[in-house]
Parts: C-alpha cells; structure tokens; sequence
C-alpha cells in the first residue's frame, strides 16, 4: 500500500515538472523527480528505453513477452 502511494505521488510530481518545463519555469529541486519501473513502482535500477525496472526486464525478456529481446548464452 505504501509503494503505491509513492508511485502516485513521484507520477502527480512528475506531471507538474513536466507542466512547469513546458511553460518555461524553472522547478525549485529539479533532483527530486525521479523515475520508476511502471510495473512494480522500483525507482533503482531503471531502464529509460524500457521505462521498467532492470528485474522486470528480465522477467519479461526470459518469458518472450518483449519483441526483438532474447536472452544471451555463449
């Protein structure tokens, strides 16, 4: 409960960042946005072409569900 909280709140705050850059001004602590996994709401380990976390990368990549991505064995 208290994850999805955070991911509302970072999302609410991204979306006035965004706003206030649009219009532009200069947001007060620009380091205070941040991004997180769309999934699970993880904010480490993120993967911006992706917009999902390094763990769910993987898990989607090992069952197929992410096109041209396969797993590497040598």
């Amino acid at each position: 409960m208290a994850r999805i909280a955070l991911v509302n709140k970072q999302r609410a705050a991204l979306e006035t960042f965004l706003k206030a850059k649009a219009q532009g001004r200069k947001p007060k602590f620009p380091t205070r946005v941040y991004n997180r996994c769309t999934l699970c709401g993880r904010r480490h380990g993120y993967l911006r072409f992706f917009k999902i976390c390094r763990i769910c990368f993987r898990e989607l990549a090992c069952n197929g569900e992410i096109p041209g991505i396969t797993k590497s064995s040598w």
